[in-house]
């Protein structure tokens, strides 16, 4: 499941884990314009983990998900 929400300054969609136990935190994805941060609260450390990403490396993810294994440069627009 994922919620999409529109605020001030960013989208925020959030994927809440469902199914069978033992479910992980939600994830909120914060939609910028110049950028895209992943975060994640992590109970061990009882902080919430955040990942800032550019949109090239996120055009870069996007791509890696669908190629095997290997070192790729994609070319930039």
């Amino acid at each position: 499941m994922f919620t999409i929400e529109h605020e001030f300054d960013a989208s925020v969609v959030t994927l809440v884990d469902e199914g069978a136990a033992p479910l992980k935190e939600d994830v909120a994805i914060n939609i910028f314009d110049d950028c895209v941060t992943v975060e994640q609260y992590d109970p061990r450390r009882d902080e919430t983990l955040r990942v800032t990403l550019s949109f090239n490396q996120l055009r870069d993810l996007q791509a890696a998900l669908n190629l095997p294994e290997g070192s790729y440069r994609l070319p930039r627009k």
